[in-house]
């Protein structure tokens, strides 16, 4: 019952994904959550307020002037009687509305008139999800404080595939037990990660990268969420949607990077699993070289803040716990214990990513825990179970350094 005495109003609108919410209903309830339920005119199309009310226990909400309800300003009620809305589906119509600000029926109302926090699970088909229009809701929405579960990878009604579908049930039910129900080892930390490559741009056009997914730093910053702790997540750029529950700050040069690093201390814990590009170009040009004739000989290089050292090295402010993680093709336990002296953090964790490994992009990992006080090898690992593991031994060294 890891939803117990929570209160869910949830905000059906108006797309083919709305037979799922039935069903939400159902997993919120069985976690002991109790929910009242919204349902647009659109919503209504696709599932009735009757089966909304029999599934929830409660009467569904469809009329803004409806006589009953608003005989004590019943949107108003709705907008503050609850722990969390949550908005599934989420169509591109009502993401606009609330990027806009618009109130022009019982659902964008009470999503106006709130105060509450809002987690959206949008669905629409590819086109309109990756829509510039979107987009920029999206960008509003996440700017205004809304959290976003989704969307998957997927079919379409409209026999299209691709991101749009929305987040089955049990995904969004995490999200919600993510923002109600911080409990765990690391509840009350704030815990920083890095995730990702950086690009340092040569030009307008072209970039020196790592081959970094961000796979290991966005499972870890999922599960340190998932722990109960407060986590910004620092990532270059990478393909991944954003994880839900979690502070994310997207950058693309490692000097962005550190800066955000920064401006987001102090933290309890610093994992810093980016791939940080080491160099970048003394000079970028600022129009894209001709190869036949602005292309130099030779590319100038300068060194890159380094961001594990920078922080490690910090004499106030320093996080309790720096971790830093060697990605390594050859000789790995030796350079990952050479990298914990010099860089001064208290655990490396070692990998090798060679090319034989498919550790870089792959979904899977084994990796090496250097400390001084020795070495410990995990078996191969799925890349959320390596997050797991990690957050777990880090909220034990945690509550014995400050117990």
């Amino acid at each position: 019952m890891t939803l117990s005495g929570k209160r869910i109003l949830l905000v059906i609108s108006g797309g083919i994904a709305a037979y799922k919410s039935l069903d939400l209903i159902r997993r919120l309830r069985e976690r002991g959550a109790s929910v009242r339920c919204i349902l647009t005119a659109g919503a209504q199309e696709f599932i009735t307020p009757l089966a909304a009310a029999s599934i929830s226990g409660q009467r569904a909400h469809t009329n803004l002037f409806d006589r009953e309800d608003e005989a004590d300003i019943g949107h108003i009620r709705l907008a503050r009687d609850a722990d969390l809305i949550v908005v599934a589906p989420a169509t591109a119509n009502l993401m606009a509305k609330m990027a806009g600000g618009h109130a022009d029926d019982l659902a964008s109302t009470v999503l106006l008139a709130t105060t509450l926090p809002i987690l959206i699970a949008p669905a629409m088909n590819v086109r309109m999800w990756q829509h510039a229009a979107t987009q920029r809701n999206l960008a509003t929405l996440k700017a205004d404080g809304v959290r976003v579960v989704g969307p998957n990878d997927g079919a379409m009604a409209e026999a299209e595939f691709g991101p749009g579908r929305m987040s089955e049930p049990l995904e969004i039910v995490a999200a919600v037990e993510s923002l109600l129900a911080p409990k765990g080892p690391l509840a009350g930390r704030h815990v920083l990660v890095t995730a990702g490559p950086t690009h340092e741009p040569i030009d307008p056009v072209r970039y020196i990268a790592n081959r970094s997914s961000g796979k290991q730093g966005y499972a870890i910053a999922r599960a340190a969420a998932e722990a109960g702790a407060n986590v910004t997540l620092v990532a270059g750029p990478t393909a991944l949607p954003d994880p839900v529950g979690v502070s994310i700050v997207h950058v693309e040069s490692a000097r962005e990077m550190l800066a955000a690093v920064e401006k987001a201390m102090p933290a309890d814990i610093g994992i810093f699993t980016a791939a940080v590009a080491d160099w970048r170009v003394a000079s970028a040009a600022t129009e894209k070289m001709k190869k036949m004739r602005d292309v130099p000989a030779a590319l100038p290089l300068v060194e890159n803040p380094d961001i594990l050292a920078t922080i490690a090295h910090l004499k106030a402010g320093r996080p309790a716990i720096v971790v830093g993680f060697a990605a390594e093709t050859e000789k790995v336990i030796d350079h990952a214990r050479e990298k914990l002296a010099r860089k001064g953090s208290d655990l490396i964790v070692a990998n090798d990513v060679s090319a034989e490994s498919g550790v870089m992009g792959g979904d899977s990992n084994t990796v090496h825990l250097i400390s001084t006080s020795g070495i410990e090898t995990w078996p191969l690992l799925d890349k959320s179970e390596v997050a797991r593991r990690l957050i777990e031994r880090l909220g034990a060294m945690i509550a014995s350094k400050q117990s």
